[in-house]
Formats: structure tokens, C-alpha cells, sequence
């Protein structure tokens, strides 16, 4: 299934796509939103059977926005370096276990909404990775290879950095990842079962037109199953979180010079079965 919130900001309602046609049919019959309630009350599946039952109506909506495919997750873990093109750009060790940190979860944005520059910043970088939407509690996991089934689904999530905060400063990273709009996500929540081996997907971004990252998650330093095992040793992992895998080489702090965003810029990415995401970056006035 592909999962979709639509309307304006803060008052999305949760949808899902027809295989069948392409149509966009409500899911407010099921839920009022795809929250963490949801995923924690068996609500992909009665979604499931909602849809292969066509019982669910057309969407109507007077606002064709497309929101985050998720409400505000109760958090976001990042995962550091987790590709070695980019740990070796950055001039960083290869790391011995998943580098965490976290994001706050008001960064989240629709796919489509324009991303803004904080006030003063000069090193804002892109990150096209693979999101990780959990779809139940995961909490001191015993291997790896029971991580999967704790995955609701997958979905396209630019983890927005500012370079000068996050690396300059002092402090750990996430001041210069929890800037205002630093997370577009989407435009879908792709369930589980439609990617049944999350490292077999391509992932890329332009800016401008111009291709700047073009990576493959088999070539992640740790897979999506140990990323989710690993992070369940250190904290409960709820229905709803978000964990954005790492991103391939190619950002903006690797160029030589380093480009960063400016004001008035396009960023196009997508992923492989995900779809595709296009936001543009504003200045925000002080």
C-alpha cells in the first residue's frame, strides 16, 4: 500500500493510493490520522482489508497538498556515516557501530513544501536517505533478523544539515540538524510487504537539474535490520518514530570548493519503489 496525507499543513487527512487505478481513496473510516495510535492498533491491516474489500471512498479535499506521510513521529534517529563514500568525503573514520543522533520531529515537512534557510546560515547540505517508519515497539531486540517485521514501512526523507551548526560548533550534531523545515518527507509511506529487501533500492538528488548524489543501499555500512536491532538496545523504538538511514556520497560539504543551498533553489530526489520528492529552499526573515 501507499500511504498519503493530504491538505493543508496541520490538517491533513490520511489517504491511500488505489493499485487498481490510481486513485486516491480516504482512510478517515479507519483512522482519524496515521499516528502512532494507528500503527500501534493493527491499523495497516485493517487498512488492508478496507481496500481489498472497496469500501473506502474517494477522497474529498478542497486543498490538493500533499503533507508528510506521517503526523509529527514521537522522534527521529539519525544514523551518522552510514554509507563509506560518505565517511571517506568527510573526511571521518569508518565507524565501528551505527553513529546516533536525533532530530527534532517538528522538522517534518510534506514532500512539496518549500524548505527554508535558517537566518545567517551559509552551510545548509542536503541528504537524500531511505526513511524507516516503525510499526510497532521494538525494545532490546535479540538479532537482527527479527528487526524487519518491526517496520510499518519506507518513504523518501531528505535529512537537511547545517554544516556550520552541526560540525563547527560545539556540542553534538543535533543543532544543525533540527533547523525549521529540515525534514521534507515523502510523498508516500510504502508498507513493508511492497519491499520485501530494503537494500535493493537507488537513491539520488539533483539540485538544479544537476545530479549530486547517486548511491545504492546495499552499499550502507549497516543494514536497515541491524540499524533498527542496534537503536532497540539504546531506546524503545514506538510506533510511528522515523529513522533515517545515512546518505551516500555527494553532499554538499564534499565539493571542492563545498556548495551549499541558497535561497531559490530546486532539490529533486527520489528512491527506487518510493517515488520522488521536489521542494524548494526560501530565505527565512530574522
Amino acid at each position: 500500500m501507499k500511504l498519503i496525507r493530504v491538505g493543508a499543513k496541520g490538517q491533513e487527512s490520511p489517504a491511500v493510493i488505489d493499485p487498481r487505478n490510481g486513485s486516491v481513496l480516504s482512510a478517515e473510516s479507519v483512522a482519524p490520522d496515521y499516528d502512532a495510535e494507528f500503527f500501534a492498533s493493527d491499523g495497516l491491516d485493517r487498512l488492508r482489508k478496507a481496500l481489498d474489500a472497496e469500501i473506502l471512498p474517494p477522497l474529498q479535499s478542497s486543498n490538493s497538498r500533499l503533507g508528510p506521510p506521517v503526523k509529527r513521529p514521537g522522534k527521529i534517529i539519525g544514523i551518522g556515516l552510514n554509507y563509506r563514500g560518505h565517511a571517506v568525503e568527510s573526511n571521518m573514520p569508518i565507524p565501528d557501530e551505527p553513529i546516533l543522533f536525533m532530530k527534532a520531529p517538528n522538522t517534518i515537512i510534506g514532500p512539496y513544501d518549500d524548505v527554508r534557510i535558517p537566518p545567517g546560515s551559509t552551510k545548509t547540505d542536503w541528504e537524500v536517505e531511505l526513511g524507516v517508519i516503525i510499526g510497532r515497539y521494538a525494545s532490546y531486540l535479540r538479532t537482527p533478523a527479527e528487526a524487519l517485521s518491526y517496520i510499518a514501512g519506507y518513504t523518501i526523507s531528505n535529512d537537511l544539515s547545517e554544516r556550520e551548526y552541526q560540525l563547527e560548533r560545539d556540542g553534538q550534531w543535533d543543532k544543525g540538524k533540527s533547523c525549521d523545515t529540515f525534514n521534507p518527507l515523502g510523498p508516500w509511506l510504502v508498507t513493508s510487504d511492497e519491499i520485501p529487501d530494503p537494500q535493493t533500492l537507488n537513491l539520488w538528488l539533483n539540485i538544479d537539474d544537476r545530479r549530486e548524489q547517486t548511491g545504492h543501499t546495499s552499499d550502507m555500512i549497516f543494514s536497515v535490520e541491524h540499524i533498527v536491532w542496534f537503536v532497540s538496545q539504546f531506546m524503545v523504538l514506538e510506533p510511528g518514530d522515523l529513522i533515517n538511514t545515512g546518505t551516500p556520497d555527494g553532499v554538499g560539504l564534499s565539493k571542492t570548493p563545498p556548495r551549499y543551498l541558497q535561497p531559490g533553489r530546486e532539490m529533486h530526489l527520489g528512491i527506487d519503489s518510493l517515488g520522488e520528492q521536489r521542494t524548494r529552499t526560501i530565505a527565512t526573515p530574522r
